[in-house]
């Protein structure tokens, strides 16, 4: 198995993802944020003083995931189509469960921006939380799921049906037949 991330002398680069066609695209992170259950007892009380923990992280995991080529040298800055970041307290265990589910459609894949996002949120629930529990542990961060899916129809097949698609095969209407709301079809001004 070869890395792709290096050339041929062994020196680090960017992936060349040019010549790849845009697919659906989605990826699924996990991890886990374990405290002391008094800890989890005061974010889901609000009465940390910084703030809604879970909030102020799901927005952080958020802002990370678009911003991942900032901080991963070798990323694709990529156009992101969703973001969703999960915040669940687990009383059992007491931590918190991160799910972080990030959708493009485009050349490359979305893993790391998953990972990215669910590794600062759980880093905004230790930073929030670490002047009343310094015991705070973050683990077990990982990829759940990714996957891709092609387009039906290839870029050439819909420059020459427009309207394939978005309205089946139903004909189009000539401009004629047209009419403004009030006017009978076929009688509108030209």
């Amino acid at each position: 198995m070869k890395l792709t991330h290096l050339d041929e002398r062994g020196r680090a680069r960017m992936v060349d993802v040019g010549d790849k066609p845009d697919t659906h695209r989605m990826a699924m992170a996990k991890g886990q944020v374990t405290m002391k259950p008094e800890t989890l007892a005061l974010i889901q009380e609000g009465g940390v003083a910084k703030g809604d923990v879970l909030a102020v992280a799901q927005v952080a995991g958020v802002m990370a995931a678009k911003r991942t080529h900032e901080l991963i040298p070798m990323c694709h800055p990529l156009l992101l189509t969703n973001v969703a970041v999960d915040l669940e307290p687990q009383e059992a265990t007491a931590s918190i469960e991160i799910t972080a589910t990030v959708k493009t459609t485009g050349k490359t894949g979305v893993e790391m921006e998953a990972l990215t996002a669910v590794s600062v949120a759980a880093l905004t629930v230790y930073d929030m939380c670490k002047a009343v529990d310094r015991a705070i542990k973050i683990q077990d961060i990982r990829l759940v799921r990714k996957n891709q899916r092609q387009e039906r129809h290839t870029q050439e097949e819909r420059r020459r049906s427009p309207t394939q698609g978005r309205l089946g095969n139903r004909r189009r209407r000539p401009c004629s037949q047209l009419a403004p709301p009030g006017e009978p079809a076929g009688h509108g001004k030209h």
